[in-house]
């Protein structure tokens, strides 16, 4: 593993390929790459750059491991538990485990921001159509979420 990785212009690294969000059919979302900037068996995490194209939004899901994102550029919204969150550059955003969460960028820039995660960790699990349906019973998350799927 390099010591260095250089910066690249548009929030790419040399020597770090840009790749799918998932499975196109393994769980809904819209317009999102990412890029495994470090991982390394001496590292118990993973730090990685996603990107969420102008008005796309990562999966909803939940595990049990936790994140730790900063936001890099553009703003959005995203939905931590039952929290709906305005945020934009430099925000810390922690998702303790277990807690839904999902990032939307704004229809007019792209939002991008760091991750990181355990290297280890569990597969996300989406949601059932009852907590789907107990999550929408909040107006604000019900808003957020409008009628993606």
């Amino acid at each position: 593993m390099s010591v260095l990785r250089k910066a690249l212009s548009d929030f790419r690294w040399e020597g770090v390929d840009m790749r799918a969000y998932k499975d196109e059919a393994s769980a809904p979302f819209r317009s999102v790459t990412r890029q495994v900037l470090a991982s390394a068996p001496d590292l118990r995490g993973e730090l990685r750059y996603f990107e969420v194209a102008p008005g796309g939004w990562t999966t909803l899901e939940r595990h049990a491991h936790v994140h730790a994102v900063t936001i890099l550029r553009g703003s959005g919204r995203a939905l931590v538990g039952h929290e709906v969150l305005e945020i934009g550059p430099l925000d810390l955003v922690t998702v303790p485990a277990w807690a839904w969460h999902q990032f939307r960028a704004t229809a007019q820039a792209p939002l991008g921001f760091l991750c990181m995660v355990d290297a280890e960790r569990d597969r996300p699990q989406l949601p059932t159509t009852d907590e789907r349906a107990q999550l929408q019973a909040i107006p604000e998350v019900a808003l957020f979420l409008g009628n993606t799927p």
